[in-house]
């Protein structure tokens, strides 16, 4: 018998300073039996990052022709499409060809490699954005991580800081490629 899901509850005090967003996020998300915690983290990061009112989780890693964030337009057509993790670059380009805005949040130990196999491929898709995730402060948050999450976090000048029982981790977010991290839209409103 699968094992089920997890659930996880989180409440995002956002602070994005660089778009002029102030937000009181609640947000359940179920994380799939094969899904790392730091998977997980990068899920909720993203959907912080690139928050619009219209965005929400796909069914993820239960889904393979599915992101792991997208917002849709009143037509059903895909405006912002967002994964996580390091994903096959005709994956990317493939998404690209079908949503306004993609993204990607790489993370993981293998992201150097992929960089070098990858990048090189996507860097003349004009929608594309790809950012790096630091895996010591996924690893950070991994250890803190409850069923009930509560942050408050800070986001300027492509720096996190994330407040979370009493400390604040502080991490970059590094921009790979494509429309600057500060070009954020996520006001598709």
């Amino acid at each position: 018998m699968a094992q089920p899901s997890t659930i996880y509850r989180a409440g995002i005090q956002l602070s994005d300073i660089d778009r002029g967003l102030y937000e009181s996020l609640q947000i359940t998300v179920a994380r799939h039996p094969s899904e790392t915690e730091e998977r997980l983290l990068a899920r909720l990061l993203a959907y912080a990052l690139y928050y619009e009112s219209d965005l929400v989780f796909t069914k993820g890693v239960g889904a393979g022709d599915e992101p792991d964030l997208w917002s849709k337009g009143p037509d059903g057509r895909v405006r912002s499409w967002i994964e996580v993790g390091l994903p096959d670059a005709e994956r990317l380009v493939k998404a690209s060809r079908h949503s306004e805005q993609v993204v990607l949040c790489a993370f993981g130990p293998a992201l150097p490699v992929w960089e070098k196999q990858h990048l090189p491929k996507l860097a003349g898709i004009s929608n594309l954005t790809v950012i790096s995730l630091e895996q010591a402060f996924l690893g950070q948050l991994a250890k803190r991580l409850q069923r009930t999450i509560t942050w408050s976090l800070t986001v300027t000048e492509a720096s996190l800081y994330l407040a979370i029982d009493g400390e604040t981790l502080e991490s970059a977010v590094n921009h790979l490629i494509g429309p600057d991290f500060y070009t954020r839209t996520g006001t598709h409103d």
